[in-house]
């Protein structure tokens, strides 16, 4: 599946009870991708509750914890298809203490499903998620205006709704092309997999035909091999004396035999004589492919390097400016000593200052914080005890994002993206937070 050119990574977000669990339920369901006997377990819960229909919630509600809050507090990945595409679909938390799931979920999605309550409109939880979108490169947004049929002027609601909604991600660097709205009633399920009768003023797809057709646009911009080893393969064997290969899978571009390479962070250069898999030799293989490469040079090549194009080769360092989205309950304070893993390589880090905090309510940047709490998320100077071999996050995500794990516990501590992810955003700075 990781490899099929028509599949869609999306990610679901919104506000607590704004209705993703029954959303990813409906789609799910309209999508013919459960099974009867869930079905049947879901409806007999729901009749349990004293509901009418099934609940279609309760398909993706897996946690206990979950099913007895109404709750989603966790990241749940489903997986569903049409006959004109394949999905892999996060299903984030809305809490706000949950947004370090939001950012897990999202990061490597290529279509974000934004929900709000038509009774509610534009939150704060929407503004917070629509700004981590924005700094995670997200290239699509889809604004799906749920529980349309609980309000009593649909088209106006919906009309007031969408200009908030396309002011605010204009404000983020968001054309109005990669935005789409939508009402949905995910309940009975208007212009989720059909367009609904219900809702003449609207004459746009319905969601699942847009899922079907929007751009599968995977990178901001098209780079060269980013390969990372991860093993270095030497049998040794009778069969096999001298064979030295360097596992991994392909994190962007594409390798080809007689390629021109470069081994980062030494800086040798070879050339690629053969590209195995576990089916057989390639000629050529793409983004996402675990292959093993075979160089023409005996290059002294270890796990955590990166095989890189010649032509646009990141330039390996150990000091940059990254944004870094904290996950942990104890914040970040400067000279904070971590481990650092970029790619399949680990070093120990030093985090050098805390440059400024963004405020995603007021969209502002705040100068010179103490520290860098839970959900938060800041521009930071960072030091590497070896040279990372990194892009630019905004060039290509893969390779240009990280982690920052607690050494001694091992814990993920933040995910960072290597640049000034917050310098694309149109924002005002203060010198406080108010």
């Amino acid at each position: 599946m990781s490899h099929a050119p028509d599949l869609l990574r999306i990610a679901t977000a919104g506000s607590v009870d704004d209705g993703k669990s029954t959303l990813v339920g409906r789609l799910l369901y309209d999508t013919k991708s459960v099974l009867v006997d869930q079905i049947d377990a879901v409806t007999k819960a729901s009749v349990d509750r004293g509901l009418e229909g099934p609940d279609l919630s309760l398909l993706v509600d897996g946690l206990r914890a979950e099913r007895e809050q109404g709750i989603t507090i966790d990241v749940a990945y489903r997986y569903f298809a049409t006959p004109a595409r394949s999905f892999v679909l996060a299903d984030t938390p809305g809490h706000v203490q949950y947004t370090r799931n939001t950012v897990s979920g999202a990061s490597t999605a290529q279509l974000v499903i934004l929900l709000v309550d038509a009774r509610s409109g534009v939150v704060a939880q929407t503004r917070r998620h629509t700004a981590v979108m924005a700094l995670l490169g997200v290239p699509q947004l889809v604004l799906a205006v749920n529980k349309i049929d609980l309000v009593d002027d649909q088209e106006t609601a919906f009309a007031e709704i969408s200009a908030e909604f396309g002011e605010l991600t204009r404000s983020l660097g968001w054309s109005p092309e990669q935005v789409t709205a939508i009402p949905v009633s995910a309940l009975h399920g208007d212009n989720v997999a059909t367009r609904s009768k219900n809702t003449p003023y609207y004459d746009g797809p319905a969601l699942i035909e847009h899922l079907e057709t929007v751009p599968n646009v995977t990178d901001p911009r098209p780079v060269g091999l980013r390969f990372p080893v991860q093993y270095v393969i030497r049998p040794r064997t009778p069969e096999y004396p001298d064979y030295r290969g360097y596992a991994g899978q392909i994190a962007a571009g594409r390798v080809s035999v007689g390629d021109e390479v470069v081994i980062l962070p030494s800086g040798v250069r070879s050339t690629i004589r053969q590209i195995d898999t576990a089916d057989g030799e390639l000629t050529t293989a793409h983004t996402g492919r675990s292959v093993t490469l075979l160089l023409d040079d005996d290059v002294d090549v270890s796990r955590g390097d990166l095989i890189a194009a010649v032509t646009d080769a990141p330039e390996p360092a150990q000091q940059f400016t990254a944004t870094v989205c904290w996950l942990a309950e104890k914040p970040l304070r400067p000279g904070a000593r971590l481990l650092l893993k970029h790619g399949t390589r680990t070093t120990q880090a030093i985090v050098g200052g805390l440059e400024v905090l963004f405020d995603e309510q007021s969209l502002a940047l705040i100068d010179a914080p103490d520290t860098v709490e839970l959900n938060q998320i800041g521009r930071i100077a960072i030091q590497t005890a070896e040279p990372i071999a990194a892009d630019d996050y905004q060039v290509n995500r893969e390779s240009g994002s990280f982690l920052l794990i607690d050494p001694q516990g091992g814990n993920t501590l933040g995910a960072g993206l290597v640049g000034d992810a917050l310098a694309n955003l149109h924002l005002s700075a203060t010198p406080e937070l108010v």
